[in-house]
């Protein structure tokens, strides 16, 4: 469990109810969303007037699609234009800015759970990466830079800028925990604070790779392979690829609701399975360059690593010195669950946020 003070040990206890005064089971979380989307619709503040309106922003407001939209009351749904791409974006809350970065084979929409009670501290920003959910899917290129982080570490600063914060925090899952490592280290005067999801560094996993990390995580090694080898496998029967990529990493029976997963299928179109396999071609190859070329840079911005006690990567590696080799001031610890800690554990990854993003 976490402890935000003690640097020294990988596995640390919990955090105490002072450091995080919310305490709530899946009712309590309900109970907390139905009460923000009420406040937000017109009983008292308006949960989205502390943020620019879109035509302020010059995005073009849409309307979510209806599962998104039952998942997020009260978020303010947009489509903002960033380094050339469109970027899905919702918006709520009051407070610091809080951006929400998810994983494959994801969305924002991984984020559910978690997003209204935050949004009583911060204003929460939550995007689609680009080739994920409802933002655009560009083809990927021979060298993969399309995908490379350091294109959507852009996309999400820009979109930051055009929402009017010059600063902010954030948390990255998963793919996002890895835009959010090249953010830190392209955009240090952008990110106050970042939390790392269940990851360890990119260069870090491929370096100690060995047969059982290759065979609990073979997606890491069958993406990468040269298109249209793994989208033409995967396009035969994505659904099925989808929900056992889902179960394998997933520990906690029903913490993906029916109707989060109609989502994560209704966005796995044959565009987006294009754009993940460039996002782990890009992992692979550029973003390795890109690593590389910093490897003697150390993110300045403190990092909270949190992981799942029951999930590859914390059995793996010892997470939080991973991240010390990368970062100047770590902290952490496990969360009980596997790989989906906002959907599996969302009241423990809810302390985890209030106590650091709050400091």
């Amino acid at each position: 469990m976490i402890d935000r003070n003690d640097k020294t040990q990988p596995n640390q206890s919990a955090p105490s109810a002072a450091d995080a005064p919310l305490s709530m089971g899946r009712r309590g979380l309900l109970g907390m969303g139905t009460a923000f989307a009420a406040m937000a619709l017109g009983g008292g503040r308006d949960a989205a007037a502390a943020v620019p309106s879109c035509s302020e922003l010059k995005t073009a407001a849409t309307s979510a699609p209806s599962g998104v939209a039952k998942l997020f009351p009260g978020f303010k749904q947009s489509t903002i234009q960033a380094n050339g791409q469109t970027i899905n974006t919702l918006v709520a809350g009051y407070g610091p800015p809080l951006l929400l970065l998810h994983g494959h084979p994801q969305s924002s929409v991984c984020f559910h759970k978690i997003a209204a009670p935050l949004a009583q501290h911060f204003t929460v920003v939550l995007t689609d990466l680009r080739g994920y959910g409802d933002s655009s899917k560009p083809v990927g290129d021979e060298k993969h830079l399309t995908y490379s982080k350091r294109q959507m570490a852009k996309d999400q600063v820009e979109v930051m800028r055009a929402l009017g914060f010059k600063t902010f925090q954030v948390a990255g899952h998963d793919r996002g925990g890895r835009v959010l490592h090249r953010m830190a280290l392209d955009y240090p005067e952008a990110v106050e604070r970042g939390a790392m999801m269940d990851i360890a560094p990119t260069a870090t996993m491929y370096a100690k790779a060995d047969k059982a990390f290759a065979t609990r995580y073979f997606w890491w090694f069958f993406n990468i392979q040269p298109s249209p080898l793994p989208e033409t496998l995967i396009g035969a029967n994505p659904e099925f690829y989808l929900q056992t990529h889902l179960t394998r990493q997933n520990k906690t029976p029903g913490a993906i609701t029916p109707e989060a997963m109609a989502e994560y299928r209704r966005c796995y179109t044959p565009e987006m399975v294009h754009a993940v396999m460039e996002d782990y071609r890009a992992a692979a190859t550029i973003d390795l360059d890109h690593d590389a070329e910093d490897s003697q840079k150390r993110i300045q911005a403190p990092l909270l690593a949190i992981w799942g006690d029951k999930g590859v990567v914390g059995k793996t590696y010892d997470v939080l010195q991973t991240w010390r080799d990368k970062g100047v001031d770590v902290r952490g610890g496990t969360i009980p669950c596997g790989h989906y800690l906002a959907e599996e554990a969302p009241e423990e990854t809810i302390r985890a946020f209030l106590g650091f993003f709050r400091t």
